[in-house]
């Protein structure tokens, strides 16, 4: 597993601490690998998920750090979704 990955696992973990979600996500770091949320886990994996978000390190760095909407992000093409809107907005909501 990557540094990236590794990093980006114990942000999640932070930031979805004192958090609740319901469904799960996963988060494709293009030429890292996968990070799946599923309920109050977040973990490196390439197992399904409701919805799949893909981004670049910079792309992911930027949301996970607060400096870029996942909105925002979406609308400009820099974040790819594929699956559940509804559980994207679940987890947008999180980042916000």
């Amino acid at each position: 597993m990557s540094n990236v990955i590794d990093d980006a696992v114990a942000a999640l973990k932070e930031k979805m601490s004192n958090t609740s979600f319901e469904g799960s996500a996963k988060f494709e770091i293009e030429s890292e690998g996968s990070i799946v949320i599923s309920g109050g886990s977040v973990y490196a994996s390439d197992d399904p998920a409701d919805v799949t978000f893909t981004a670049s390190v910079e792309i992911f760095e930027e949301i996970f750090n607060g400096e870029l909407e996942p909105t925002a992000a979406f609308m400009t093409g820099k974040l790819k979704i594929d699956g559940d809107m509804g559980t994207a907005m679940r987890l947008a909501n999180v980042f916000s």
